[in-house]
């Protein structure tokens, strides 16, 4: 059995969307279509049935499905345990980082780590905007700085350990760039770009709220998969975007004009670590990370120090 088929097949049952599917495996449309056939062809009858309009599961998709489903989670689970159990042994900690601000500090912490832990090597990678805990879930990362920490049965965080505040990137030429700040009530009427992938429903909220806090709605502009390219449609005039106020530093970019919020949420940001995975390497990274924002971290707003029984 193709796991491929299997791991296409519960997506799409799950997202019951072409092009979601193939945003979230990195996939083409096409190629999501051809194992989702081959799958099909191996069962002996369709598993989906599929108009212009909507994508459904058969009957027979709906059991494939939920016998199905435990099964390959179980060895999802199993194989990112013994992934994260080899790397302890092996001396290599994955960190991954949600922003450009994220990632500066992990660099920090990677290199006051070669002075107290020189046999722990750490490799660093980004999270990418379509797929944020993709690669922590997957085992790719074995904890990640990010800035928008959620509790799942999957993943754990650790306490608040800065907070950041929010602009709302718009065109050059838009007429909320020449303001001071913007409150989020001035939403209503500005399509937000919405963001392909794998999301969590609380973080589509945050970054995409559908309405202001007086209840004006706010519509949606494209869908985009990645930071860079929603720039370029911001700077077209093409639709706007919420995102962390360090971003007029880091892109700074002709075309776009970055307006703080106020009266806004704030971001934060915490270490994020698999349920069970704890370990030493772990807390002496998240120990380190607290003593470089605290330290170093400049535009930022450290979190009071957390109780002992909150840390990492």
């Amino acid at each position: 059995m193709d796991q491929n088929e299997l791991a296409c097949f519960l997506v799409l049952a799950e997202e019951l969307h072409f092009g979601r599917t193939a945003a979230r495996l990195r996939l083409s449309r096409a190629r999501v279509s051809q194992l989702v056939q081959r799958l099909e062809r191996r069962v002996g009858a369709p598993l989906f049935t599929r108009t212009s309009r909507r994508v459904a599961l058969t009957g027979l998709g709906a059991r494939l499905r939920e016998e199905l489903e435990p099964h390959y989670r179980g060895i999802e689970d199993a194989l990112a345990h013994a992934v994260a159990a080899a790397r302890a042994t092996a001396g290599v900690l994955h960190v991954g980082f949600s922003t450009p601000l994220a990632g500066e500090i992990v660099l920090k912490v990677t290199e006051r780590l070669r002075g107290t832990r020189p046999g722990l090597a750490v490799e660093v990678c980004e999270a990418p905007l379509s797929d944020p805990y993709g690669m922590l879930r997957r085992g790719g990362h074995d904890l990640q700085l990010t800035d928008f920490p959620y509790r799942d049965g999957e993943l754990r965080h650790g306490p608040t350990l800065f907070t950041e505040g929010r602009v709302l990137a718009v065109a050059a030429g838009h007429p909320l760039a020449g303001r001071a700040a913007v409150t989020p009530e001035d939403l209503a009427g500005v399509p937000l770009l919405a963001v392909e992938g794998d999301l969590p429903e609380e973080w589509r909220r945050h970054r995409l709220p559908a309405r202001t806090p007086g209840g004006r709605p706010i519509p949606r502009g494209p869908s985009v998969s990645g930071f860079e390219e929603a720039l370029t449609l911001v700077a077209g005039g093409l639709g706007a975007m919420l995102t962390a106020a360090h971003s007029a530093l880091y892109h700074g970019r002709p075309g776009v004009s970055y307006v703080p919020v106020e009266e806004d949420e704030p971001l934060r940001y915490a270490l994020m670590w698999r349920s069970g995975d704890a370990n030493e390497a772990l807390r002496h990274f998240a120990a380190l990370t607290r003593e470089v924002i605290r330290e170093t971290a400049p535009g930022i707003r450290p979190a009071s120090a957390p109780r002992a029984a909150e840390a990492a």
